[in-house]
């Protein structure tokens, strides 16, 4: 590729609001600067933030683009990681999805079995069984904590199933994972990142007895023993073990959660939509997807440019970070009509970016859509309507978008 002669930053469109500041998430604001964006600049430069200076792609085409050619916009950990911030809690994460080919290839390979078809048909059985039992369990004519009722224990219960570790620690997981995504300008302090390497040292100090256990075993079908059995993944160093761990925890629980917990806001702002799912049971499937379009649970990632380079008209310097704002992505009004609608009927859900694209796209995507899928099944079977009962608690970040609360009460359908 010809190196381009890097321009003036003052010749470059300046995004106008600084899209990673957490009030848009916490405040539930970011629909309108996003389409604005889309519509006048679909790639912009921010030159100040908490986490310095970097480019906005927010049209679906664009981030597509930027997906696939990983030779030109690269994951890896070296060059900056793959979320707005550099490395996570500032500390540089070596995990499989924050590389290239071809060490992300070989790495990938070692956990992507676990997903396959055959053991999603197990798994399948599995999400059944654990949803019904949670929501078995709910009070009735009280108001409770969705997420904390629901949403945690129904995927962060599956995620220690993968693991093959008892259920009584998912107190200790969904903590070490808080804090292994906790990209936030909130964040960018010494106090927090000496916290955060305690958390993640005694969270390597747990799984290293379980893969050390694991090592001593005949290789199986959980996620650990796979992990230790290979040669890709089984003498990596502790800073590869703690950032990859922590990468399955998080992928394995935060953004299944946050959907699940989206789809009680979806189905609250637009309650036709569970009849016409009473109506037409099959498009459950299709629901599971529309939700991860419309809450997009995971709100950005980042590449860094390889070398001097040109995007939508662009000059791009080598070493800048450019950030996929799949929130806005599968807000585009050019790929998805009515956009901001939830629409269970819509023809093309599956064509979101909730689980990236290209080589990176989420490994575990199919076993979340398993979960969705299931716990909107229960809901219709139930007769239920989940209504909230005062606003949901937004998580504060510009990586996922979440929910810390989300007071609700179960209501017949009448």
């Amino acid at each position: 590729m010809a190196t381009i002669a890097a321009p003036d930053i003052a010749e470059r469109p300046i995004t106008p609001v600084d899209v990673s500041a957490n009030a848009l998430y916490t405040e539930n604001r970011w629909h309108d600067p996003f389409a604005e964006l889309r519509r006048t600049m679909p790639l912009s430069y921010r030159p100040d933030s908490p986490f310095g200076g970097y480019w906005s792609a927010v049209t679906y085409d664009l981030v597509q683009q930027i997906e696939i050619d990983h030779a030109t916009f690269s994951s890896a950990w070296d060059r900056g990681n793959i979320t707005i911030a550099d490395g996570v809690g500032e500390v540089e994460f070596p995990n499989f999805i924050a590389q290239d080919p071809p060490i992300h290839t070989a790495q990938r390979k070692v956990i992507a079995p676990a997903f396959s078809p055959s053991q999603m048909g197990a798994r399948e059985k599995q999400v059944v069984e654990r949803c019904r039992m949670l929501l078995d369990a709910l009070p009735q004519g009280e108001t409770f904590d969705w997420v904390e009722q629901v949403s945690i224990p129904m995927t962060i219960g599956m995620l220690l199933i993968l693991f093959d570790m008892p259920y009584d620690e998912w107190r200790d997981i969904k903590r070490w994972s808080d804090w292994a995504s906790g990209v936030s300008a909130d964040n960018l302090t010494d106090e927090y990142r000496a916290e955060f390497m305690v958390q993640m040292g005694a969270m390597l100090a747990r799984f290293d007895r379980e893969l050390e256990d694991r090592r001593a075993k005949e290789p199986t079908d959980d996620l650990l023993s796979r992990m230790i059995h290979s040669e890709a993944m089984g003498n990596m160093s502790p800073m590869e073990r703690i950032a990859n761990i922590a990468l399955l925890i998080v992928g394995g629980n935060d953004t299944t959660r946050n959907s699940m917990s989206g789809m009680v806001e979806a189905l609250d702002r637009f309650p036709d939509q569970l009849d016409v799912l009473h109506g037409d049971r099959s498009l459950v499937p299709n629901a599971a997807q529309e939700i991860i379009r419309w809450q997009s649970p995971v709100t950005h990632m980042r590449r860094t440019a390889t070398c001097d380079t040109e995007l939508a008209g662009q000059r791009i310097r080598e070493g800048e970070k450019i950030v996929m704002w799949y929130i806005s992505a599968n807000r585009d009004e050019n790929v998805f009509e009515d956009a901001d609608r939830f629409d269970v009927t819509r023809k093309n859900a599956r064509r979101h970016l909730g689980f990236g694209a290209g080589i990176h796209r989420c490994v575990g995507a199919r076993l979340a859509e398993i979960q969705i899928g299931t716990l909107i099944t229960e809901i219709v079977e139930r007769n239920w309507r989940i209504v909230p009962q005062a606003e949901p608690t937004r998580l504060a970040s510009p990586f996922l978008h979440g929910f810390t609360q989300m007071p609700v009460r179960i209501e017949t359908r009448g």
